[in-house]
């Protein structure tokens, strides 16, 4: 059994990443935290575990075969770059570091070290997103003409989470956040993305509350990206126009949106849209818990990094997308996207 150190045990570490890593039987034998309350909700959640309370205490412990970082973002590289260091295969938290180069900074310390590091990209295996890819690979849609990505909701009060409270060059902020998500979905449907236009504002919070990203792939086509946590009138999950017809999700994740006629029956995800016409989508299974199969299956194999779920060489070209977003949006211009390790010609 693959034995696990969980750094943080908050909304990351307790609710995504300990219930995946139980689910694919991994056993977490230790975990960072110092709050008493998350400290007691991991010892039930994990009988036998050990506590600790800091990142030296956990790399101190024996036999680990894996580090998980799902502290604040803005202390990923921290975290793993202590874990690469000591020797541990790291799974790290989207996003990777806050920027492209940091990112890149630690893909370059696993190669060196020649420690496995793969990015917790867990969107990918939603069971609407492997609709979509499914689609688009069956070309039910014909030639894809434009894609539409929407994680929207109405928070006009602001949680009150370090996310909402810290500046994007700390990891707050949405576009280091849900785009980190919805860009990586681009860019594994359409391929790699060329240049960029955005729009960012910060109504309620220290970092960005409502995005909009343009991008243009290597490909030609064309992806417009939303986030916001101040729409009062959520849109649509995705809308993928295509020669043929229009693929429509309403939701996902069972956030209320304005069109819930769109999301249709259990077992459905959205519908393929011609005219007047409306032909149900039938769900697609896919397991979240298989990342951390993988993961596992990646470090019994012959070469661990070659196996794992995510390169996180796409990490650091998502993260290029979000820096030349800022650059963009600062400049109200369209951005070129330059991301780190690549070769630019």
């Amino acid at each position: 059994m693959t034995r696990v150190g969980l750094i943080g045990y908050g909304s990351s570490g307790a609710g995504f990443h300990a219930p995946l890593l139980r689910a694919a039987g991994l056993d977490v034998v230790a975990v960072v935290t110092t709050d008493p309350e998350r400290a007691a909700a991991a010892r039930g959640d994990h009988p036998g575990v050990e506590v600790v309370p800091d990142v030296p205490a956990l790399l101190s412990t024996r036999g680990l075969d894996l580090v998980v970082v799902a502290s604040p973002s803005g202390r990923h590289v921290e975290h793993a770059a202590a874990a690469l260091e000591a020797g541990i295969a790291v799974v790290v938290d989207k996003p990777l570091a806050c920027d492209a180069s940091a990112a890149q900074g630690l893909v370059d310390l696993a190669t060196g070290h020649g420690v496995p590091l793969t990015v917790f990209q867990n969107r990918r295996y939603d069971p609407e997103f492997a609709t979509m890819r499914d689609l688009l690979h069956r070309r039910v849609l014909g030639e894809p003409r434009r894609t539409e990505l929407r994680w929207e909701r109405w928070r006009p009060v602001p949680k009150d989470r370090w996310r909402e409270q810290v500046t994007s060059a700390e990891g707050g902020g949405l576009l280091l956040d849900l785009h980190t998500h919805l860009i990586d979905q681009a860019v594994l449907l359409h391929g790699p993305v060329a240049t960029v236009y955005a729009e960012l504002a910060a109504w309620t919070t220290t970092g960005e509350d409502d995005t909009f990203v343009a991008l243009r792939h290597t490909g030609g086509h064309s992806t417009h990206v939303t986030a916001s946590s101040v729409s009062g009138a959520p849109g649509p999950r995705a809308r993928i126009t295509g020669s043929a017809g229009t693929f429509l999700l309403g939701t996902a994740d069972g956030e209320p949106n304005a069109f819930p006629d769109a999301d249709g029956s259990p077992g459905q995800h959205g519908w393929l849209v011609r005219g007047d016409e409306r032909e149900p989508v039938l769900a697609l299974p896919s397991d979240p818990a298989d990342f951390y199969r993988a993961v596992a299956a990646a470090l019994a194999g012959p070469d661990p990094q070659e196996g794992m779920p995510v390169d996180p060489r796409d990490a650091v070209h998502v993260l290029a997308v979000l820096d030349a977003a800022r650059i963009s949006a600062a400049r109200e211009r369209v951005v070129e996207v330059i991301t780190p390790g690549e070769d630019p010609g």
